[in-house]
């Protein structure tokens, strides 16, 4: 039997029925083009910033790129004249001195080495506080140990050097200090502070690593300094039970000089200013 529905009930469902025929979306059959409504585009104000939905990339503004300045062709050599050769040590030292390419068989002695640290522990450091160490390996065997460390461009400098240097530093160098710097209690300014004490012996046991290469060379024997290596690793394998600590390593021997000129060098204006 069909509901008879109430006079204000009926009224109430045509209102309900013509309210959805308004609002209800229009179903497709399949036949037509379905064009969906959408906001009208919004176009930002010259001034206003444009907010990023999310959906698209993002070009951050970049400084514009600058043109870097081509060197030259030529670079002019360095201008010794013969009275710079004539000063004691400096061609040994700077003008003639090279990085070899290789290394001939010719031994560097037992003795050699110890003269050599004998000048080198002649340079000043702070406090006369001597913290570098160095480890002068020799044998095939102890050279094969170090291999594992090295970078590959610096494995042939190794391997064939009569001797390859670890420049290491004593973090505890100022236990030496009450000897090496009688006149203070030298100790008592680095013990107190581990930052200070680790920065002190790093920066005069590299220095001290220069003067070694300086003795090296007015010794007449050729240096191939390198930092190519894991210097963790190199603690590890050799250093750790005397409390070392590695920095750099420096192959000697006598070399093989390059055939070429030597590499450009910044100028003056470039890497110096006077104030």
């Amino acid at each position: 039997m069909a509901e008879t529905l109430e006079p204000e009930t009926a009224s109430v469902a045509k209102a309900s029925a013509e309210h959805v025929s308004v609002e209800a979306p229009v179903v497709p059959t399949g036949d037509e083009d379905i064009v969906l409504p959408h906001e009208p585009e919004r176009v930002a104000a010259v001034d206003e910033p444009i907010v990023p939905t999310g959906d698209e990339d993002i070009a951050f503004p970049t400084e514009p790129e600058t043109e870097i300045e081509a060197a030259p062709e030529v670079i002019p050599a360095p201008d010794f004249t013969e009275a710079d050769r004539e000063v004691p040590g400096l061609p040994l030292l700077f003008i003639d001195a090279r990085t070899p390419i290789g290394w001939t068989d010719r031994p560097v002695e037992d003795s050699t080495l110890r003269r050599l640290y004998d000048l080198a522990k002649l340079g000043p450091t702070s406090a006369n506080s001597s913290p570098a160490r160095f480890l002068f390996l020799r044998s095939r065997e102890a050279k094969e140990k170090l291999r594992q460390t090295l970078s590959p461009g610096n494995v042939e400098g190794v391997m064939a050097a009569p001797v390859t240097v670890i420049v290491a530093y004593d973090p505890v160098f100022y236990d030496n200090l009450f000897r090496l710097y009688p006149q203070a209690d030298a100790r008592s300014w680095f013990a107190w502070n581990d930052e200070f004490s680790q920065e002190t012996a790093f920066r005069n046991g590299t220095l001290q690593g220069g003067y070694l290469i300086a003795a090296a060379r007015l010794l007449g024997l050729d240096c191939w300094p390198m930092s190519g290596v894991d210097t963790n690793r190199v603690d590890q394998l050799f250093l750790d039970p005397r409390g070392w600590r590695s920095n750099f390593l420096v192959s000697l021997g006598y070399g093989i000089p390059p055939e070429g000129p030597r590499n450009p060098r910044l100028t003056f204006d470039e890497a110096c200013e006077l104030l």
